[in-house]
């Protein structure tokens, strides 16, 4: 019994060893998976930072690339409005250009077709055993050509009618000048050969007339002159550096626009060269003037009277009965009738290179350049002094 008693309690307190060693081994274990399982869950963590970091980095640059693609669509829709309008605009201004370009040529065409139609009246019915004496102004006597004149025919403008002088020979007739007989247009030939089909041929010439008869003058072709025509012909342009136009402004056009005062030369021989020159008579009764911020340079202001006054070209006092504009220029310059002449002659000659290049003129090649030579004949002569005696 005694030793039974004292086996007992022994194995009790094994027992209990035991179980605290097992405890203690749980907890341990435990907190080895707690600390495993904390480790797990700190990569775990530190994986998924890295990971939204990553994101966060993309996004900022996703959203840098998206605020860029915005900016730029914007400036693109910005810069095509802005091209749009700009297209639209030119657009208008093509549109009103044409449409004032094509009124101007409708009434050009009018014109055109109005003295046509009266020239080849006067031309046609024109014969040697008949001759139309409105055609040939120095048939008719000195009564009659008042009568003439009011009965019927064309009548050109003054301020575009020929730069060739009357026969030196004959004095012309004491008349108002409501009553004198206009002189034959000198681009007579120039308005008939834009019809096409029209065979008829003028060769009116005032340097021709001796007396009561005509006679006709000799020539020859100058071979380089033609070949620069022909050579310019093939594309024709205003452009002076060709050798044909280069030639012309050289020795006609230059010349016969050189005046005393330079500075105005200039300005005229660009506005004629631009097409933008206006030519007009002065009244001969002193009107005041109607447009009060014009201002009349070479003559007097606030009248338009023809007066003995300086010429604004050559400086010189002379009776100046036409006045001339510039362009869109509000100032007037009085002229005398030599340096209108000299005007004229050198628009003459410009307003038939331009039909040249439009394509107007329907005479071939050879007929273009004895007419490029008769206004290259006006120049010459307008330049050296001679003028129409009703421009005087």
């Amino acid at each position: 019994m005694e030793g039974g008693g004292q086996v007992r309690p022994t194995s009790g307190r094994d027992h209990g060893t035991l179980s605290r060693l097992r405890s203690s081994s749980l907890e341990i274990r435990e907190k080895e998976i707690r600390e495993k399982g904390s480790e797990i869950l700190k990569e775990q963590l530190d994986a998924a930072k890295k990971e939204l970091k990553l994101k966060d980095r993309e996004c900022e640059r996703l959203s840098q690339v998206r605020n860029q693609l915005e900016q730029e669509l914007e400036e693109l829709t910005a810069s095509l409005f802005e091209e749009a309008h700009k297209m639209v605009n030119e657009a208008n201004v093509k549109q009103a250009t044409a449409e004032k370009q094509l009124k101007e040529a409708q009434g050009k065409i009018d014109v055109l077709q109005a003295e046509v139609t009266a020239l080849k009246t006067l031309v046609l019915t024109s014969t040697p055993s008949s001759p139309n004496r409105q055609l040939h102004p120095q048939l008719q006597s000195p009564g009659t050509r008042g009568a003439h004149k009011h009965a019927g025919g064309h009548v050109r403008n003054k301020s575009a009618s020929s730069t060739f002088p009357s026969s030196p020979g004959k004095p012309e007739p004491s008349s108002t000048k409501e009553d004198r007989e206009p002189a034959m247009p000198a681009l007579l030939s120039l308005i008939l050969c834009l019809v096409p089909g029209q065979s008829v041929s003028v060769n009116f010439d005032p340097y021709r007339q001796q007396g009561e008869g005509l006679v006709t003058d000799s020539r020859q072709m100058d071979s380089i002159l033609y070949a620069e025509f022909l050579l310019w012909k093939e594309k024709p342009s205003l452009d002076r550096s060709s050798a044909f136009l280069s030639r012309i402004y050289r020795e006609d056009i230059s010349p016969c626009l050189s005046f005393t005062r330079s500075e105005l030369s200039q300005l005229v021989q660009s506005a004629v060269e631009n097409n933008s020159l206006t030519i007009e008579p002065v009244a001969m009764s002193a009107l005041p003037m109607v447009k009060a911020s014009a201002v009349e340079c070479g003559g007097p202001n606030g009248f338009r009277a023809a007066i003995e006054t300086k010429c604004a070209l050559s400086g010189m006092s002379r009776l100046c009965r036409h006045r001339i504009k510039l362009g869109d220029k509000e100032s007037y310059y009085y002229i005398s009738p030599s340096s209108r002449a000299r005007i004229t002659a050198v628009c003459n000659f410009f307003t038939y290179i331009r039909y040249i290049q439009q394509g107007l003129v329907r005479h071939d090649a050879e007929q273009m350049f004895w007419e490029v030579m008769r206004l290259r004949r006006e120049m010459t002569v307008a330049k050296l002094g001679f003028y129409p005696t009703d421009q005087g």
